[in-house]
């Protein structure tokens, strides 16, 4: 080989050296067999031949000579270490364990939630739906959690991030209704995760696997609102939020049929403008003391057209559920509209539970007002007004036969807080009941006002039994309260660590320095 050929071989050492560098890489960043990997081999060979090439007389040395019995042993040495770290790296990838090492087991899944996972009939996909907006600790807590579901669930469970404005088909094909969704699915079903915890995204998998049918009856016959229509009065984004959770949305006409199908599991009396017959109120008497829900909503009378005829359904209400609707009109000074109501207060339970603090607002709504005591019913005032708010009982003034009070009149009117929503539940077969006093707060223009929707879709999940179909093993919290040390001891450890010990430390090297240098 010519000698000026010879000084370009250790270029291929090079070439070599950076292809076990690439290769690395790739591999502990990758972990696949993909055409980068091999590439970067192929570079190492390349490299090694071209040095083989450029100074053969080197090589030879290197194999025959003295560097080569040394340059021996620490290949072998080389290539035990790498195998036994190639070995523990497969064990531990077929075997991987995680140890959760916080004292209340934040990082680890509850028994029930590993079950769930476990009974899965087939793989489960989370699409978690989070805009640049939310992609900092919301969707990091989100993606750590679902990284858990996926870790313990054996290869039935996984996960992506998708950014609905970027892919809004997606977004759209999933029904998301807001941005931090997170939608899981199963073959052909999905289940909505509005609120992402480990709690309802168990609660999801629980429905998820459950083949029960979830039918919701909406009555008509009466001018109640229309899930299926359209205009300001339609209640089409209900139905849309419903049929994502994978209820079956009907309509029942009991005029025309007498009869409530066998597979109801929610009736919803939407906004009646006429009274309901006392044979439907009978039926759904019938139902709900077999166990079904029944969810009313009723305008106040200006804007109904029952006037002042029997009104069968407010007497079942009062009768059977001691829950009375206000001959009245709610006027709320919170805004600058007095005949919307705001929600100023919410009740401890599953249906408020994540709206407190989260307004909800109610056009032309009624006072629901507890009548009298039943003696197996559980009631709860769900949702009240501010304390300015009343209820005018003068209804001809608001009919624009009068003038209009901007004040209330004690011993005559409902003062505030009005109650707005009432919900019961039988104590012994079961039967769930929700009267709200208003159907215009949940309308197309007015479900993704505040808390509107939430509050409709709640009550109904609530109603259905769909609120929480698991509870979680609860985990105690530890505290920790942090007690800072005294000036004294604070001064104590200043000295030590930043003069005491580094002064030693440079003294002894002066020292040894100063003995090396008179030994000569």
């Amino acid at each position: 080989m010519k000698p000026q050929l010879k000084r370009f071989a250790p270029a291929g050492l090079y070439l070599a050296l950076l292809g076990v560098v690439a290769a690395l890489a790739l591999y502990i960043i990758q972990r696949e067999w993909n055409l980068y990997l091999q590439i970067s081999l192929g570079v190492i060979v390349l490299g090694l031949a071209l040095y083989a090439l450029l100074d053969p007389a080197g090589v030879r040395n290197f194999l025959t000579g003295r560097q080569a019995r040394y340059g021996s042993n620490a290949l072998v040495m080389t290539i035990a270490f790498l195998g036994i770290l190639v070995v523990i790296n497969y064990l531990v990838e077929k075997n991987s364990k995680r140890w959760d090492l916080t004292e209340d087991q934040s990082n680890t899944l509850a028994p029930e939630t590993i079950d769930t996972l476990t009974s899965l009939p087939e793989t489960v996909e989370a699409q978690a739906f989070f805009t640049a907006r939310l992609a900092g600790q919301s969707q990091e807590s989100a993606k750590n959690l679902l990284e858990r579901y996926k870790f313990e669930s054996d290869g039935n469970f996984d996960y992506r991030f998708i950014d609905p404005e970027q892919d809004p088909l997606t977004a759209q094909a999933a029904k998301v209704t807001r941005d931090g969704m997170v939608v899981l699915k199963m073959g052909e079903r999905q289940e909505p995760v509005e609120f992402v915890s480990e709690k309802e995204v168990t609660s999801a998998l629980v429905r998820l696997i459950s083949n029960e049918t979830k039918a919701v009856y909406f009555l008509t016959g009466h001018g109640e609102r229309d899930p299926q229509g359209t205009g300001e009065t339609a209640y089409a984004s209900v139905r849309l939020v419903l049929e994502s959770k994978n209820y079956k949305i009907e309509k029942m006409n009991l005029l025309s049929t007498n009869k409530i199908p066998e597979d109801a599991r929610v009736i919803i009396v939407a906004g009646p403008v006429q009274p309901l017959s006392g044979a439907e109120v009978e039926l759904i008497k019938t139902f709900v003391d077999g166990g079904g829900s029944l969810i009313v909503m009723e305008e106040p009378l200006p804007f109904t057209e029952g006037g002042d005829q029997p009104d069968p359904l407010a007497d079942y209400l009062a009768n059977s559920w001691g829950i009375g609707l206000g001959k009245d009109v709610v006027i709320d000074p919170a805004l600058q509209q007095l005949f919307v109501a705001v929600a100023s207060s919410y009740a401890n339970h599953p249906i408020t539970e994540k709206m407190q603090g989260l307004a909800s607002l109610f056009p032309s709504a009624r006072s629901i007002q507890q009548s009298g005591e039943v003696s197996d019913v559980n009631l709860t005032e769900l949702v009240l007004t501010s304390e300015q708010a009343w209820g005018e009982t003068d209804l001809q003034s608001l009919q624009g036969q009068g003038q209009v009070s901007l004040s209330a009149d004690p011993g005559v009117d409902l003062l505030g807080p009005v109650p707005l929503v009432i919900v019961g539940q039988k104590i012994g077969d079961g039967g769930r009941i929700a009267v709200f006093g208003d159907a215009d707060f949940a309308s197309d223009p007015n479900f993704t006002q505040y808390g509107n929707g939430d509050l409709l879709i709640n009550s109904i999940d609530w109603a259905a039994g769909q609120e929480s179909l698991i509870n979680l093993t609860p985990k105690d919290s530890v505290q920790r309260v942090l007690v800072p040390p005294k000036q004294y001891t604070l001064g104590l450890i200043l000295f030590g660590f930043v003069f005491l010990i580094p002064g030693a430390i440079l003294v002894s090297g002066v020292v040894v320095w100063i003995q090396r240098r008179k030994r000569g």
